[in-house]
């Protein structure tokens, strides 16, 4: 898996029955500093000539065998002893609400089923968005199936994009909040030179500025009903210059986007919560996975915008948040070889349950 932030691909070796997702062991590998470069100008510049995309298509899936590689080292697991690879791929367009709707993930997936001699299965979006759906989110199947049981909860993601699932009522709903680490990481990087805010510091050395925050939170997206979905190609460094009054301090900037996170995720909370009323509870729990967990100052406003709620990791349920959604495609993976389907209409909008991706047969080369 690798997402949003595009800061590095990771791989999970997991273990799936019908009733069971264990997790057996974990690598990640960072993007080649000049890859990440030109994915991330996708978000801002998204025009590439067909020879950079078949590029960039190469070389994703490059990286993608080499975190498998590694991964099958740290395990001491042979590539025979794996059914299949489940692989997300880079994403680099998502626009489920224009015609035609569409979304783009690269990573050359017979690359890597034929290097590694694995069955991959990938292309796990578009079969949704066929079907009518956003093809996002689509980890809130894998969270009914491992954080599912009859109370309220929530599981929050905050990876560049942030997306909530929520459990427990009649029926599992989920949706994009908004941006989480995307911007955080666009505006330090800009300022700053550096790739992310470590425990959120340089934020907590600024001050909340309203008129920016009002700027930001006014924009469609927020106010917008369930199921929808976004990318980075919508919030990005672009979209946010666009906003910033003059005169403001860079530190005061990445303040004011840390609790645009944590507004909309708190908005949006609070609304789902009066939906299912009669299933709150004084310790309904959000759960926390994705990069921004790790964010402690972000975590913090969190816990001050959300008084009435228990925020802990997904951890605390005996999930790795860093490689919840690689094990999540490695699920998918798994529901793909047993043909079960793996969207749910509640959350992404299809017209019905389908098989999502589709099968790249890992031909063991001589």
């Amino acid at each position: 898996m690798s997402g949003t932030s595009v800061d590095s691909v990771d791989a999970a070796l997991v273990e799936v029955s019908t009733d069971s997702v264990q997790l057996i062991g974990t690598a990640s590998c960072e993007y080649p500093a000049p890859l990440r470069s030109r994915l991330l100008e996708l978000n801002t510049q998204p025009t590439v000539t067909l020879a950079n995309l078949s590029e960039l298509d190469h070389l994703v899936a490059v990286s993608f065998i080499q975190a498998t590689t590694l991964l099958l080292k740290n395990c001491t697991v042979e590539a025979n002893q794996i059914i299949a690879i489940g692989s997300h791929g880079q994403t680099i367009f998502h626009s489920p609400e224009t015609e035609p709707a569409t979304t783009m993930q690269i990573g050359d997936n017979s690359l890597i089923a034929t290097r590694l001699g694995i069955d991959t299965i990938g292309d796990f979006r578009r079969a949704d968005i066929a079907a009518g759906g956003q093809g996002a989110p689509l980890m809130p199947a894998f969270h009914q199936a491992v954080f599912g049981n009859d109370k309220l909860r929530f599981v929050l993601n905050l990876g560049g994009i942030a997306n909530i699932t929520i459990l427990g009522s009649d029926h599992v709903t989920g949706f994009d909040t908004g941006p989480a680490n995307t911007l955080l990481d666009a505006w330090i990087a800009k300022a700053l030179a550096k790739t992310y805010d470590r425990n959120g510091q340089w934020a907590r050395t600024g001050n909340l500025d309203h008129e920016l925050l009002n700027r930001l939170m006014a924009d469609d997206y927020f106010a917008l009903s369930p199921p929808k979905s976004t990318g980075t190609d919508y919030f990005n460094l672009q979209w946010l210059e666009k906003q910033i009054p003059q005169n403001i301090g860079a530190n005061h900037v990445q303040a004011t986007l840390t609790e645009l996170t944590v507004r909309t995720v708190a908005d949006a909370i609070g609304k789902c919560t009066k939906h299912h009323a009669q299933h709150k509870t004084p310790n309904t729990e959000v759960l926390v996975c994705g990069g921004g967990a790790h964010n402690q100052y972000l975590i913090e406003r969190l816990e001050h915008n959300l008084p009435d709620y228990v925020i802990q990791p997904t951890s605390s349920q005996g999930l790795d948040g860093d490689f919840a959604e690689a094990m999540g495609f490695a699920w998918l993976a798994y529901r793909y070889m047993q043909q079960l389907p793996g969207n749910l209409p509640s959350v992404t909008g299809a017209s019905a349950p389908v098989v999502l991706g589709g099968r790249y047969v890992g031909n063991r080369l001589q």
